[in-house]
């Protein structure tokens, strides 16, 4: 089976940076969703702690892990994970054609 996300190599330099300032018992970092915005979800990511992560999707790239929470696994489907950066900001952004609508500030969508 393909991954159940793309990851970038953009995405992949940025998650490897974070990790390096991670504390020792980071082993990745989580991938889900949350409820909220005026669309009603929007992308959450977090730091991955062996008791946080039990029953999860793994995608190991260069040896980094991003684990899927499974609560989210049926929207993340096919998506793409990557970092944006420009003269103002930087983020991850993610590329998901299972989106039905966002938000006019496209903080949250919805499915």
């Amino acid at each position: 089976m393909s991954d159940i996300i793309t990851i970038t190599d953009n995405a992949l330099e940025q998650i490897k940076k974070i990790l390096v300032n991670a504390s020792k018992d980071v082993k990745g970092i989580i991938v889900g969703l949350d409820k909220s915005g005026c669309s009603g979800y929007s992308y959450k990511l977090d730091f991955a702690k062996n008791e946080t992560v039990n029953n999860f999707d793994i995608i190991t790239k260069e040896g980094v892990k991003i684990f899927i929470d499974p609560k989210a696994t049926m929207y993340l489907i096919g998506s793409e994970m990557d970092y944006s950066k420009d003269k103002l900001s930087s983020r991850f952004v993610f590329n998901n054609p299972n989106e039905k609508n966002s938000c006019g500030c496209g903080e949250s969508f919805n499915f």
